[in-house]
């Protein structure tokens, strides 16, 4: 299959180096990286051990392939979707935190995958990526339910050597990896603490709640998904990852913005729009937006407008 992975950070150049031992993969993300994975290809060190050598482009667009895999941030959505429309692809899938597959099939006319995935991926250097835990991608219709599409893609991520699973409960899925990342990802970020230090700590009741608050929204939403089942996979994901850090607190360490927004704002959105009370999220939001205004990676009017809505 030819893949093109837009958004080749640690996560995509993970995936993609992963796919890249089967299939024809083109990754798209910025220089230095790319540039020193055309000159010596793409290693992947940690949990796995591979060398491989996918092509990488700064630019995305104009290109075609078999399946587009998205895994910018979130608040780069938009630009990805805005680069793919200019290609030709099947499908395109997310891999994205937060609940970005709408904004794609708004842009896009190719088939949208919803995705999750666990794997732990790090960025070491130009042309190197760190597996810090082998996961599961899990891909699937947004609407639930069985596609020939997404059996398609399953099984190329399976010939790879990827855990894959085909699954027929995305909806839930997506709600889901909605609560883990709102339980692990601000309270961690706003503590500075590991994924583990954060779940066993004092913060550890603040990330259960967000979780609690994220399946509420999804029955209200009309998503069957338990506060128990929430708790236990933030839990699962928090140990399995306890030495990692997660991607908001890195983002906030190094400085830069964060997925507030396509995690808390989103959650948030919901929730006013179901009448769903969500105070622990709304709180942590604040505070991460906050922070992003006192570290001039966000202004003070865009922070204000996401509050009221």
């Amino acid at each position: 299959m030819e893949v093109l992975v837009y958004g080749a950070g640690a996560l995509g150049s993970l995936v993609g180096g992963l796919l890249a031992r089967t299939h024809e993969v083109t990754l798209v993300g910025r220089d230095p990286h790319m540039r020193r994975v055309r000159e010596d290809g793409l290693r992947i060190d940690g949990e796995v051990d591979a060398h491989v050598h996918p092509r990488a482009l700064t630019d995305g667009r104009h290109r075609s392939a078999d399946l587009a895999v998205v895994t910018t941030k979130a608040y780069d959505t938009d630009a990805a979707a805005r680069a793919l429309a200019t290609g030709e692809y099947d499908a395109v899938c997310s891999l994205q935190n937060g609940l970005t597959e709408e904004r794609l099939v708004a842009a896009l006319d190719p088939t949208v995958l919803a995705g999750t995935a666990s794997y732990g991926a790090r960025f070491a250097e130009p042309g190197r990526v760190t597996c810090t835990g082998v996961g599961e991608v899990a891909v699937g219709t947004l609407s639930g339910g069985t596609d020939p599409l997404a059996e398609r893609v399953g099984s190329a991520f399976d010939e790879a050597g990827i855990e894959t699973t085909v699954a027929a409960d995305m909806p839930r899925r997506r709600y889901e990896k909605l609560a883990v990342n709102a339980g692990i990802n601000g309270p961690s970020a706003l503590a500075r603490l590991s994924n583990g230090a954060t779940l066993d700590g004092p913060g550890g009741e603040a990330a259960r709640e967000a979780a609690r608050e994220v399946a509420r929204i999804a029955r209200a939403d009309g998503v069957g998904l338990g506060e128990e089942a929430v708790v236990d996979a933030v839990e699962r994901v928090a140990a399995a990852t306890a030495a990692n850090r997660s991607s908001m607190r890195e983002d906030v360490t190094a400085g830069r913005r964060t997925e507030v927004d396509a995690i808390y704002g989103a959650a948030l959105d919901r929730a006013d729009r179901f009448g769903v009370s969500a105070p622990t999220c709304r709180t942590i939001a604040s505070l991460i937006r906050g922070w992003e205004v006192g570290a001039g990676v966000r202004p003070a009017a865009d922070a204000d407008q996401a509050d009221a809505e």
